[in-house]
């Protein structure tokens, strides 16, 4: 059983980076832990946290809420963007 932490993180509408963190943790596990092999997929978590977290300043202030998109506007989002 999850706990209710584990839970919000594998949440699309909660956490917009759960792609990257599943990549980092495979790179992790078929490289038996070695980070040094796994750079490029922490860099991409990282980009993407840094990424939403300004998105999600942003609408903090603004007033917009949620303050972090839905996983379908976030969608629509990077879209918008190309």
């Amino acid at each position: 059983r999850m706990s209710r932490h584990a839970k919000k993180l594998r949440d699309h509408d909660i956490n917009p980076c759960v792609a990257e963190t599943d990549a980092t943790t495979k790179c992790m596990n078929d490289n038996n832990y070695n980070k040094d092999l796994c750079t490029d997929y922490f860099l991409k978590y990282k980009d993407c946290r840094k990424f939403w977290h300004e998105i999600m300043m942003q609408r903090k202030r603004s007033g917009v809420k949620p303050e972090m998109p839905s996983a379908e506007e976030r969608k629509k989002i990077l879209e918008s963007m190309g």
